[in-house]
């Protein structure tokens, strides 16, 4: 650490310690911005397509229930009904 700080001797001065962290910099904001946009769409997760249309009738009823409009007891039952008549994709019941 002794050499760094001899400017005059011909060490490379403190100077040194700043392009790792400028390269940190470059490699991290490159991850993020890849991450914020190219890979966004490869995986699955909150972003990804919705498992449920948004006019069917299984999205309704989440509404509805998310709105207050019907309590629990009442959308689990008719989201059994709604499952038995529907199904859902994949093979899942």
């Amino acid at each position: 650490m002794q050499t760094l700080a001899h400017f005059g001797d011909g060490g490379p001065g403190p100077w040194i310690l700043l392009f790792p962290v400028i390269w940190a910099l470059v490699i991290g904001g490159g991850i993020t911005l890849l991450r914020r946009t190219v890979w966004r769409g490869r995986r699955g997760g909150p972003w990804g397509r919705p498992t449920v249309e948004s006019d069917s009738p299984l999205a309704a009823l989440g509404r509805r229930f998310a709105s207050g409009e019907i309590d629990e007891d009442e959308y689990w039952r008719r989201l059994s009904v709604l499952n038995e008549e529907f199904g859902r994709r994949g093979g899942a019941a």
